[in-house]
């Protein structure tokens, strides 16, 4: 799983990640490339392309570099959040410097950006003796602080009208896709005693908007169709705007084309108690403007209804969400240690794609781990029924050391081999196993019992037709005792029911490559570890039966010709027996499918 950038932290995780049933991801760099680039601009009420000039005293352009902590390193590259380092490359795009502004207007008070007010201002002394106050964040938030727009170089009232048209606009280029911010300012005659929201973030002038384009990871597209496609509900989650969040949902398949009713928002999922929410969970696959802690709600909702639930996160406030999910999954590039340090698994690409993939490896160590036990019992249950059954007749079938050499050679090699098996062609068309599944569920005990019936039921056949049909007989060895020409006999029947159990179980491995398809669908021949482990344990059954010395430690005999067809036969029946009862299976499964349907 390393190798396909999953790295995983807590070994649990791997076997719950098979039963996934919803992935909640962050949207910026995990299906989105987090690469920002300005697409947009809005001021003068008018929508412009990043491509036509802007003037250097622009004031959305000053507003956009001024609340911005990006840092320009000596090598001329930017350093920073990918949203804000896009905000100053448009600007040195623009032939706009920074350094030199910050030097005639330098910063002499800030107060951070936070995931609830979602503003960030600074403070900038100016050559007049009074103070500019820069504020960037969401529009919706900003807008509602302004007072005043700023229009053709002058300051004047804001009226409803525009009001209006500032977030007809807003929602225009979020519908295109763009993560639109807004930019506001104001002047103070003093530096201000106290920087608080309060103080510096009311009372605002409308400067503009800006809008930027994260362009979705090719691949993103393709793994929410296969996570579909597995029963998996892929959920995105992001402190976009809701037509945003939306316009991009709908580019990666998560919802369809105008469905804004499975889009809710942090706003209104406050208004919702838990119970509430609980019961309508159902109805959303896409959250906007939403902060880390209403990912513990939706984590929560989730569990609440019976699912496995894995979330994503990058930030110190994720880790509470991490934690709660049954699979907190880290970014390995832009988490922070502390939310990798409350993560079950850690993504060394950010990619959403990654998780679809590891969601099919730990399905596929899931079955490989139900193959292997599958496996084991039924030819353990085989050889308990064998020597039940046996005592009861007053058989001598098997010695102790026959079943020892039976446990060591057909059950180590092709078990540990099972466990290497690759996935099955349609191992992501199923749905989540879900959470009351375990080891034994889907198929996998009753097949056990069937198949271990049916082994000792041939072993047991096996011995009792050599029984009946001795190599051995009176009439063409007349010089031996009753007592040796029996001996003889039943040493050809205990070979033929050692040797029978042995390579029965080594054509039952094929069998168990999938619990109910065909294993001409599966491969026969797919694993090569598999292979060798099987022609490894049928030379050793051999040796010990054709290698003089040998046979007389395992107290076995020779067998002829026939007696070998005989052990063949039988032996090998256990893949057609099989292969017939998995047809009746999958039919039976059809039909009840299709019943379910029409129901």
């Amino acid at each position: 799983m390393a190798k396909r950038n999953s790295v995983i932290r807590k070994l649990p995780a791997v076997e719950t990640l098979g039963s996934t049933d919803i992935i909640a991801s962050d949207k910026t760099g995990t299906l989105t490339l987090n690469q920002m680039t300005v697409e947009k601009w809005y001021d003068d009420f008018q929508q412009k392309s990043s491509k036509n000039p802007i003037k250097l005293d622009n004031m959305t352009l000053k507003i956009m570099n001024y609340a911005n902590d990006t840092k320009i390193a000596q090598d001329g590259s930017l350093i920073g959040d990918p949203t804000e380092t896009a905000l100053v490359q448009f600007g040195i795009d623009q032939k706009f410097s920074l350094g030199e502004s910050l030097q005639q207007e330098p910063r002499v008070g800030e107060l951070p950006f936070d995931s609830d007010r979602k503003l960030m201002s600074t403070v900038h002394q100016l050559s007049n003796g009074r103070y500019l106050v820069a504020v960037k964040g969401a529009p919706d938030v900003l807008i509602q602080r302004t007072n005043r727009v700023f229009v053709a170089g002058e300051e004047v009232s804001m009226t409803e009208k525009q009001r209006n048209e500032i977030l007809f606009n807003n929602a225009d280029m979020a519908k295109q896709a763009l993560r639109v911010l807004a930019m506001g300012f104001k002047y103070l005659d003093e530096f201000p005693q106290e920087l608080t929201s309060e103080v510096l973030e009311n009372d605002l002038c409308f400067a503009g908007l800006v809008g930027m384009i994260d362009p979705e990871r090719e691949e993103a597209a393709e793994a929410v169709r296969m996570a579909k496609e597995a029963g998996i509900r892929p959920i995105m989650i992001t402190g976009d705007h809701k037509d945003t969040a939306e316009a991009i949902a709908v580019r990666l398949g998560i919802i369809h084309s105008g469905n804004s009713n499975a889009v809710l928002t942090g706003a209104e999922l406050n208004e919702m108690s838990d119970e509430v929410f609980a019961k309508q969970v159902y109805n959303y696959s896409v959250y906007a403007r939403v902060s880390p802690e209403h990912k513990v709600r939706i984590v929560k909702a989730w569990q609440q209804e019976g699912k496995v639930v894995a979330m994503t996160g990058d930030g110190v406030n994720d880790a509470p969400s991490l934690k709660q999910a049954d699979i907190g999954i880290g970014m390995g590039i832009t988490g922070t240690e502390v939310s990798k340090g409350a993560s079950d698994m850690v993504l060394a690409d950010d990619n959403f794609a990654t998780i679809v993939v590891a969601v099919e490896e730990g399905r596929k160590v899931f079955s490989n781990i139900q193959k292997t036990v599958q496996y084991l019992l039924a030819a353990n249950l085989g050889e308990v029924l064998t020597l039940f059954i046996a005592t009861m007749f007053a058989w001598d079938t098997l010695l102790p050391i026959h079943l020892l050499w039976i446990n060591l050679v057909t059950d180590t090699f092709p078990a540990i081999a099972l466990g290497m098996e690759p996935a099955e062609k349609d191992l992501m068309s199923h749905k989540p196993r879900g959470r009351s599944s375990n080891l034994f569920s889907g198929g996998v005990f009753s097949s056990i019992i069937y198949q271990g019936i049916l082994e000792g039921g041939l072993t047991l056949f096996v011995y009792w037709f050599a029984i009946q049909n001795p190599a051995h007989t009176a009439l063409n060895m007349p010089e031996l005792s009753t007592q040796a020409l029996y001996n003889l006999q039943h040493a050809d029947a205990l070979t033929m029911c050692f040797a029978t159990l042995g390579f029965m179980q080594l054509f039952h491995a094929f069998n168990v490559k999938s619990v109910k398809q065909s294993i001409f669908k599966v491969g026969p021949f797919r694993n090569k570890t598999f292979n060798w482990a099987i022609l490894l344990s049928f030379v050793l059954m051999g040796v010990i039966i054709l290698v003089p010395g040998l046979n007389d430690i395992f107290r076995v005999a020779s067998l002829n010709g026939t007696q070998w067809g005989v052990v063949a036969g039988v032996s090998f029946s256990i893949i057609p027996i099989v292969e017939v009862v998995k047809l009746f299976q999958r039919k039976l499964h059809k039909e009840k499918v299709e019943e379910a349907v029409i129901e």
